[in-house]
């Protein structure tokens, strides 16, 4: 397995007070190494039958997760909708693009 490409894990977001004193959300991002792999085909179809559309999948070392609710990869912002620890201590992340951000 090669952990050669990177991605940023975003964890829930902080708030930051600015220079009028108002409330501003902060994402605090850290910089891990992944293995890209195409999501398995009956991952893909399960997670249609519940309204989920898959679109990637990393497998990181379960060291560097720390239950982060979303990633960015390639510029784009996805959630993570599935989790998985297998034996030899690493993290399948399961991911679709994020389409509204609320923002």
């Amino acid at each position: 397995m090669l952990f050669n490409t990177t991605l940023e894990l975003i964890a829930q977001e902080t708030y930051e007070t600015d220079d009028k004193g108002d409330r501003v959300p902060v994402k605090v991002r850290r910089k891990v190494y992944a293995d890209k792999q195409s999501v398995r085909q009956s991952e893909h179809y399960e997670a249609a039958a519940t309204g989920l559309r898959p679109e990637l999948m990393f497998v990181v070392r379960s060291i560097d997760y720390k239950g982060e609710p979303k990633l960015e990869y390639g510029g784009k912002e996805y959630t993570i909708v599935r989790t998985y620890n297998t034996k030899s201590e690493l993290t399948e992340l399961v991911c679709q693009g994020v389409v509204n951000d609320g923002e």
